[in-house]
């Protein structure tokens, strides 16, 4: 393996990374991002690669570990920069208020600071030398505000960030006080970060599918960031899921054609109930039991009975198993919707939840058992052993499937799915090539739900890149939103439409607090668009929209040029169903799938 040359040993200046963002901030295109991570890479010492990756995703460790967040508001953050500035933080927030960005008041203040006491000593006086900030301290500290936790925790977050932004030069406090926020705005995403590091590290582009593997097996990119320039590209090769980390989720592809299903998942397939539950990975080892979302959040709390469930019926020692949670009424047996599992999110009385929202768990895949990993094996091969080590009982069983080769079956099977509660129906793959593709999106699984007979005969999940005001009784609140597809190629966001039915008031009455951490000041990186909302908002919160039909636009830049010269593909008369809170960004509906059924419509419209 080809070692970069290191220009720092053990540790590295914070500015660095600093003057990093400041390039990136002004770059909108994803070569040349690439091409700075290189940079910044090629100087990163390999001890503390995992901890520079962390900084430019905006973490500090990975979600689903569960560690505390930073816990540091918008009113301390004001009084850190008083402090550190020495300033009224009267001054701060009016700073604040007028340039909208308080990374950039931290800059600001920082600076004129400098040149107060600059100006207030004399030539003869002596000056201390500012202490360099390096990333191992700056991420040393915020680590240490993260876990400062109860009694006296404020005062000590306080002083720490006071500290560390008194310490930073007005750059370093910009991005400092902008990663506190949650909102770095460099728009860089993980799969470019992979792409920088195939070329540091892996030794050139072909390695990036291995690095995206063993990155969608373990869930952290720091981590793997630290193996391959520690140990190499070798390294990633030999990684096994690991029981306790979750594996990042196989994603489906979607149609409407039980004829077209079965032919793209090589003619005969599993075809199994899709249950409008909240989507579960669940691992054992020995008596304990983690429980994680498909976004990787570890919500085992939410799901006591679940854990009891899994330490009862998975009769292996060490399993990852993966399954659908779903709510019934134990009266009639009858599955609930999935809105009503928001209840298991309180964090105080879920004994209450558990009796007046129970829950059963149906099982559909397996990936991993006693140290053997299942990812690789074909699903007929994982279904088998997934039924040898559970204990089947009524509230912890296998999903309701049949396996066919005939569409009218398909057809029948989806609509005795519809007829008992279920959203649709999956189709997989089931020939030697059917593996498990963590975190990847293909044909293996194809998608057929109840919402594909009504109207646009799909539904599909946006991301929210803008909003526009309301007028009239929507006067003085959003009343629109810009909604957008993902394009995984390019790795951005693409617009699609602009949608202002389907909600309700209360919807219309959250939005601004939802939406309060995520809005900036212009279009962010990673968002292609030629309409100009009225904000702008990071690509962060997903909705799942309904409409007429798709059509062209020269409006929206979804599969721009794609069909005809300078037009994209939009949604006639959009309608909001419902938020989508199980979903990151990066699992919209992509602009392929988006081209896909623009052209099945077209198909059926010209046939």
């Amino acid at each position: 393996m080809a070692q970069p040359i290191q220009q720092y040993k053990g540790d590295m200046p914070f500015r660095e990374i600093a003057d990093t963002f400041e390039r990136l901030e002004v770059i909108t295109s994803r070569t040349q991002m690439t091409v700075i991570l290189v940079n910044l890479f090629k100087k990163t010492p390999p001890e503390i690669i995992d901890r520079v990756v962390y900084i430019i995703q905006g973490r500090l460790w990975p979600d689903w570990k569960g560690l505390p967040e930073l816990g540091v508001g918008e009113k301390m953050l004001i009084k850190a920069i008083a402090l550190a500035t020495h300033s009224r933080e009267s001054e701060v927030e009016n700073l604040y208020k007028t340039l909208g960005d308080l990374g950039k008041a931290a800059e600001q203040l920082k600076k004129k600071a400098e040149e107060k006491m600059s100006k207030a000593v004399s030539i003869l006086a002596f000056i201390p030398a500012r202490k360099e900030l390096t990333v191992n301290h700056v991420y040393d500290t915020l680590a240490r505000i993260a876990m400062a936790q109860g009694e006296g925790s404020r005062d000590i977050k306080l002083k720490l960030l006071a500290g560390l932004l008194t310490d930073a030069t007005p750059k370093e406090a910009k991005y400092i006080v902008r990663f506190v926020e949650g909102r770095l705005r460099v728009g860089i995403g993980d799969a470019t970060i992979m792409d920088a590091l195939a070329i540091v590290y892996g030794g050139g582009s072909h390695t990036r599918p291995i690095i995206e593997r063993a990155y969608n097996l373990r869930s952290d990119l720091g981590l793997i960031a630290k193996i391959l320039a520690t140990q190499g590209i070798e390294a990633l090769k030999n990684l096994k899921p690991q029981v306790g980390i979750p594996i990042r989720p196989m994603l489906a592809e979607r149609l409407n054609d039980p004829k077209e299903m079965l032919q793209k998942a090589g003619g005969r397939a599993y075809v199994e109930y899709k249950y409008d539950g909240e989507r579960a990975q669940i691992h054992k080892a020995g008596d304990k039991i983690w429980i994680f979302s498909r976004r990787l959040e570890n919500i085992t709390s939410q799901y006591p009975d679940v854990v009891e469930y899994a330490r009862k019926y998975i009769k292996a020692n060490e399993a990852i198993v993966e399954g659908e949670i779903v709510v019934y009424n134990p009266e009639t047996g009858e599955l609930r919707p999935f809105q009503e599992l928001m209840h298991r999110k309180r964090k105080h009385d879920i004994h209450i939840a558990i009796k007046e929202y129970p829950v059963k768990v149906f099982l559909f895949d397996l990936l991993y058992v006693d140290g053997e990993d299942y990812t690789q094996k074909p699903l007929p091969e994982r279904r088998a052993k997934l039924k040898e080590i559970i204990i089947e009982t009524d509230v912890f069983q296998i999903a309701q499937y049949i396996e066919t080769s005939d569409p009218e079956e398909l057809e029948k099977f989806f609509l005795e799915a519809i007829e008992n509660g279920a959203e649709g129906v999956m189709v997989k793959a089931i020939h030697k090539n059917a593996i498990y593709q963590a975190g990847v999106r293909g044909w293996l699984w194809i998608k057929y739900k109840r919402d594909y007979k009504s109207e646009m005969t799909d539904t599909v999940d946006l991301v929210v890149v803008g909003a526009f005001y309301g007028r009239g009784r929507r006067g003085g609140k959003f009343g629109a939103l810009l909604m957008a597809a993902y394009n995984p190629d390019k790795d951005v966001f693409e617009t699609v439409c602009k949608v202002g039915s389907g909600f309700k008031d209360e919807d219309l009455d959250a939005m601004p607090e939802m939406f309060k951490p995520y809005i900036i000041e212009r279009k962010h990186p990673r968002v292609v668009a030629k309409m100009q909302p009225d904000v702008w908002i990071t690509p962060a919160i997903v909705a799942e929209i309904i409409g007429a039909e798709l059509t062209l636009s020269p409006l929206h830049t979804c599969c721009l040029d794609m069909i005809k010269p300078g037009v994209g593909i939009s949604i006639r008369f959009p309608r909001f169903i419902r938020w989508r809170p199980d979903k990151g960004p990066e699992d919209a509906t992509t602009s392929k799938e988006l081209y896909e059924m623009y052209m099945r419509q077209l198909k059926k419209i010209t046939a």
